[in-house]
This record gives C-alpha cells, structure tokens and sequence, in this order.
C-alpha cells in the first residue's frame, strides 16, 4: 500500500492552515539511518510584491539550502523526500500539531496533538492584516 494517499490527505491540512490563518511551521525529520540531509523545514514568506511563497530549508550535515515554492510546487518537492529518508512530517498549527508519520511497513498515519504554538507564523499574521489570501 503506498502512504501517498495520505500524505495528500495530510497536506490538504497544511494547505488548510495557510488559509485559515494558524499555519506555524512544518518540519521533516526523523531520518533512516545516519543521512546527509537531516530536516527540511518549511516556513511561509512574503517575497517582492507581497507574493506569497514556502522557503524550503533542507538542512545537511554541513551546510543549509533555502529554496522558494509555491505551495503546489513545495508538495511536489518533498514528497521524494517521504520514505526516504524522512518517516514523519510535523505540521505545528495554532489549532493542534498534525503527525505524519511512516511505520516499518511504510504505511502513512495521521494524528492530532495539543498545539504547541499559540501564535501563527508572523508570516501568516501579516498576510492577514493586509488581506492577502491564497
């Protein structure tokens, strides 16, 4: 059974965060084995223009690289990285901490915490003010 279904399904969250307002920030992490690559963090910004955009920091073992999504293109960038090497995806909302997460047989979860954050991205906040949605 492939996780992409519910990778989708978790991501559809993500999307949902960044337009209601209480997207805080998303991680990959736990890698298998000893990686190169160690997280990718993905944070929203405001480039020229108030265009809205995902800053993808893949951080290795030695240095960082920050690329910029649009939040389609940002889903086709890391759903490589699912499975190999990352097995779970943190979505940090004001709502609650949304877990993806790849057991042994590589079969996707979801679950739902307490959140974590109280306050949404500044990012975030500021494109409410101005009223810019996505």
């Amino acid at each position: 059974m492939s996780f992409q279904p519910v990778f989708v399904q978790f991501w559809e969250k993500v999307k949902e965060s960044i337009q209601n307002g209480t997207y805080a920030k998303l991680t990959l992490a736990k890698t298998i084995g000893d990686t190169e690559l160690k997280n990718i963090y993905v944070r929203p910004v405001l480039l020229e223009n108030d265009v809205f955009s995902l800053s993808l920091i893949a951080r290795y073992k030695t240095e960082e690289i920050e690329s910029f999504h649009t939040l389609d293109e940002a889903f086709t960038v890391l759903v490589p990285y699912i499975n190999n090497p990352f097995l779970t995806a943190l979505l940090f909302t004001t709502e609650n901490d949304i877990t993806f997460k790849l057991n042994k047989k590589r079969v996707g979860t979801i679950t739902e915490q307490a959140p974590t954050f109280k306050n949404a991205s500044d990012v975030i906040i500021e494109m409410k003010e101005k009223g810019i949605t996505i």
